[in-house]
């Protein structure tokens, strides 16, 4: 795509460089972490273009940046502790209600069917490419620019993290209790994908000791792996709200 020649799509961009408060030098970099590869199939014959190689990146950005705001802001917490916060901050219901709050979906590029399907509403798309305009703000402007875009952009999760009223990861509280009551850690396996690959649903299954305490299904291995997680705690019988 020329962006200089499609002005359109280069005042779409603007728009969002707007709402999140950073202005690229390099606009291809924005335009690649709004690319589904549905669309890149779609319009190049191939992958080059799309925004996962981004999301990769800014997967990685955005757990150190989290992870040095925790380990500054809490100094008596130990690692389990910091650990859990983590989770919580950057799990995909969190990162999916950032998404939208920011209408990352409306400058978002899919394919027909993807686009067809709804797919600027799906939460795997938004939080992927919330991950990946992270990635491509660190790639533009560094660390500086986005420590702060991350920071501004949790400040409510953090604060809510702080009076114990954030999204509930489901997967420390499992792995917390599995810890203590049988001294090792959970696991989680893919026992099923459904659906097409521009609307994916993923099965997984919770294992402790290689069986299967819990189930669970979502639109993306995270949710599935949160659901599976829940119904274990519930297995094993734990008043989770103890931990």
């Amino acid at each position: 795509m020329d962006l200089k020649k499609d002005k359109a799509r280069l005042k779409k961009l603007k728009s969002i460089e707007k709402t999140i408060g950073y202005r690229f030098r390099n606009k291809s970099l924005l335009n690649q972490a709004l690319t589904h590869k549905s669309y890149a199939n779609e319009k190049y014959k191939s992958r080059s273009g799309d925004n996962e190689r981004l999301e990769f990146l800014g997967d990685s950005v955005l757990g150190i940046i989290i992870s040095g705001v925790l380990y500054n802001d809490y100094p008596d917490k130990d690692e389990g502790v910091l650990t859990r916060y983590k989770s919580q901050l950057v799990s995909g219901a969190t990162l999916g209600r950032i998404a939208k709050e920011l209408h990352i979906g409306e400058s978002m590029l899919l394919g027909k069917g993807e686009e067809a399907s709804g797919g600027k509403k799906h939460a795997s798309n938004l939080l992927c490419a919330l991950e990946a305009l992270i990635g491509a703000i660190y790639l533009d402007g560094g660390l500086k620019p986005a420590s702060r875009f991350i920071n501004r952009i949790f400040k409510l999760e953090l604060r809510l993290v702080k009076e114990g009223k954030g999204t509930k990861d489901y997967k420390s509280v499992l792995q917390q209790i599995v810890l203590k009551r049988f001294k090792t850690i959970p696991s989680y396996k893919v026992i099923s994908e459904i659906g097409p690959d521009h609307k994916k649903h993923f099965i997984v299954e919770a294992l402790i000791t290689g069986k299967r305490f819990g189930i669970g299904s979502g639109p993306n291995k995270k949710a599935a792996e949160q659901a599976a997680a829940k119904e274990a705690i519930s297995t094993i019988g734990t008043d989770e709200a103890s931990f």
